[in-house]
């Protein structure tokens, strides 16, 4: 899910500035069902999902259940944070993840989890899709997560990122309606994903015209 930047200040109940990550914590306080990340130091809030995007998830998870990764060695979850080490603050709160089953063992702190747990980090976009095709490249491969993938809605395509190293990932796969995007065998079973039948779940309905 992508997002945009918002400024923060103290409020007037304080008597100090919040710090980045007070101020995130406040502004999810007062704004329910918005995600609230800081990525690369900069605080960003993601309005809900609309039913599209909402549709891609429930499609997308299918097949990674459907391989057992659900069950066993891992884990499948939706909206669980990840912190990140680019700065004292910084975590993102990925559409989907693939984790080891024995994340609940390595909290970090503010409900996120420690990098080395997570498999797969997967991002559907939204309005502003430059946060997950840029921002949140950089920041999981700093984290050194071993793929990254991203159902791109705007330009209809899926991307499948592996080989992290310091800000980028080595290896960028594009996959466009028609082929599919089979995941690598370190995600711990074989995942293939029909790149046409999760980008139709994502596009808008399309407008009936109007009866004269």
């Amino acid at each position: 899910m992508s997002a945009a930047p918002v400024e923060y200040s103290a409020y007037p109940d304080e008597d100090r500035p919040l710090t980045l990550l007070e101020a995130a914590n406040r502004l999810t306080e007062q704004a329910p069902g918005y995600r609230v990340e800081i990525i690369g130091g900069q605080l960003t809030v993601t309005p809900p999902a609309d039913i599209p995007h909402s549709r891609v998830l429930n499609k997308i998870t299918r097949p990674f259940v459907a391989a057992g990764l659900d069950d066993g060695e891992t884990e499948v979850h939706q909206g669980i944070g990840l912190w990140l080490p680019d700065g004292p603050d910084d975590f993102a709160i990925p559409d989907l993840v693939v984790v080891d089953a024995d994340s609940d063992e390595h909290l970090v702190r503010n409900n996120c989890y420690d990098p080395v747990v997570f498999r797969l980090v997967l991002e559907v976009t939204s309005s502003n899709y430059n946060t997950d095709l840029r921002s949140k490249v950089g920041a999981y491969a700093d984290a050194m997560i071993p793929i990254y993938v991203i159902v791109n809605r705007q330009h209809q395509r899926i991307h499948v990122l592996t080989d992290p190293r310091e800000g980028d990932y080595g290896s960028h796969r594009v996959y466009a309606p028609g082929e599919l995007a089979t995941l690598p065998d370190s995600l711990g079973a074989k995942v293939t994903l029909d790149v046409e039948e999760l980008l139709a779940a994502g596009r808008p309905p399309q407008r009936k015209p109007a009866t004269p």
